[in-house]
């Protein structure tokens, strides 16, 4: 049976570390002890009680990889994508959909992080008609001045088509492997839009905090979907209902979980709206959902 609507808290991050935490964490990037004391003693000494330092991103660890940038054969053109490959045979690949301010800093990071956990991951941003090509964005310079074309401006087929160059990009590069989709905001559109095409590839989707068309049929799709949602939006809430009964409608395996105390973009840790105790639990959830079907 379908499941839907599991509320999931999540409270104020704890960022502070023990001193001992402290010299773990910078034991392991290969900092010395004598150093390591130095830089605690410049902070504040060894009696000055815990060290304020952030806890990374959830999945980030000393030795995960980066997304290398990479250009694909889109087909009105060339695309603009981020790639990584895990150690060894791919558990399974990932398509990863950028937010409206496409392929940054951060997506890259997400893309690599997953490689981390085992998948051969691609981010790609659809062309959505930017002008100059957003490869900039990588660089970390600010996007052009058509971000949020991404899912609004751009026709849903040719958006469409535009992820299917990428899944034929995963499909050369990680043959042989199930596909899960995730995406961001307008990325997170841009998936419930591949849903309804029925794309055949995709057999787990991961749409975080985007919204389902007013009309949409998933009836063609068989994919397994987790959507993630925060609560403080009351345009996605009505879009998750909207997306639910459509789901429901189309006996697809689903889950729909809502983060509380959370806006939009909760998981980019670059934002001003990230919550590091959501992000972690979402992070999780997103792992254990393509775990079990991909």
């Amino acid at each position: 049976m379908p499941r839907r609507n599991h509320l999931v808290g999540a409270g104020a991050p704890d960022s502070l570390l023990s001193r001992r935490e402290v010299l773990r964490r910078l034991a392991l990037i290969g900092i010395a002890a004598g150093a390591s004391g130095s830089l605690l003693t410049a902070c504040g000494g060894a009696d000055a009680g815990p060290a304020s330092v952030p806890a990374p991103p959830p999945g980030r660890e000393p030795n995960t990889p980066q997304g290398s940038p990479v250009t694909l054969a889109g087909p009105s053109g060339e695309l603009h994508g981020a790639w990584a490959a895990p150690a060894g045979t791919p558990r399974a690949a990932v398509l990863v959909v950028p937010d409206a301010q496409g392929l940054t800093p951060h997506l890259t990071d997400v893309v690599g992080r997953f490689a981390g956990a085992g998948y051969a991951t691609l981010c790609v941003e659809p062309a959505a008609g930017r002008t100059p090509a957003p490869a900039t964005n990588l660089a970390g310079s600010a996007p052009d001045a058509k971000p949020a074309a991404l899912a609004t401006a751009l026709d849903p087929r040719t958006l469409v088509a535009d992820l299917r160059a990428g899944l034929d990009e995963l499909g050369r590069r990680a043959p042989g492997v199930k596909i899960g989709a995730i995406g961001f905001g307008v990325g997170g559109g841009a998936i419930w839009q591949l849903l309804g095409a029925g794309e055949p590839r995709l057999a787990a989707a991961v749409p975080f905090y985007g919204l389902a068309p007013d009309e949409v049929d998933f009836s063609r799709s068989h994919a397994a979907v987790l959507a993630v949602y925060p609560d403080n939006d009351s345009k996605l809430n009505e879009s998750q209902d909207n997306a639910d009964m459509a789901m429901m409608k189309a006996d697809l395996v689903h889950n729909s979980t809502i983060y509380q105390g959370t806006t939009a973009g909760f998981f980019d840790d670059t934002a001003t709206r990230y919550d590091a105790d959501a992000a972690a639990k979402a992070w999780a959830a997103t792992l254990d959902w393509f775990k079990l079907y991909l």
